[in-house]
């Protein structure tokens, strides 16, 4: 295992992954034997808790996915996977890495998908997440009422449902309404 003080003068004393120089400590890179890199807490909470994860955050890592360090490639490569944002999926078709390397990087899990699991994607095919903003592609009647959510209005923070990759819900006026994802392209 690398010492701190090796890490630190590896990093310049900054987060392999951000380069922030606040609050670093050494991240041993989990199912990787022997591998640590020097992150800053922000990014460790992101790693060990997918739930923290702020997908602008992790913009930083087309710099440092070119590392020459395999702890960083491997984390790079992690975290862009647990992102599912077109940007992210663009950084990881670039991305390079040997054969082992990347049967490392994938012994987490990550970049496996889930059968069980279900994925929103608008008329374009772009998956959507909670809290995204999608603009209506057509006139719609709101059931139940005697709306009419005109073509071109944009519904933000989307809410997304669990059991129906079908549907999601959002505000369009004051009414907040189940919409169907072929109606909607992402903002």
């Amino acid at each position: 295992m690398t010492s701190q003080k090796d890490l630190k003068e590896r990093s310049n004393n900054q987060c392999e992954l951000c380069n922030s120089t606040e609050n670093l400590s050494v991240y041993d890179v989990p199912n990787a034997r022997d591998t640590g890199i020097y992150a800053c807490q922000n990014c460790i909470d992101q790693m060990e808790d997918s739930e923290k994860i702020e997908p602008n955050h992790w913009r930083c890592l087309n710099d440092s996915m070119w590392s020459e360090h395999d702890g960083v490639k491997i984390m790079a490569w992690r975290m862009l996977n647990r992102i599912s944002q077109p940007w992210a999926e663009d950084m990881l078709g670039m991305m390079y890495m040997e054969d082992d390397l990347l049967v490392t990087a994938k012994a987490s899990g990550d970049g496996e998908v889930d059968e069980n699991q279900i994925i929103h994607r608008d008329v374009n095919g772009v998956v959507l997440d909670n809290g995204d903003s999608v603009v209506l592609i057509k006139d719609l009647k709101v059931k139940g009422s005697s709306i009419v959510a005109k073509q071109g209005t944009a519904v933000r923070n989307i809410r997304l449902d669990r059991d129906n990759s079908d549907y999601i819900e959002g505000k369009v006026g004051p009414t907040l309404t189940v919409i169907i994802t072929k109606y909607v392209k992402k903002l």
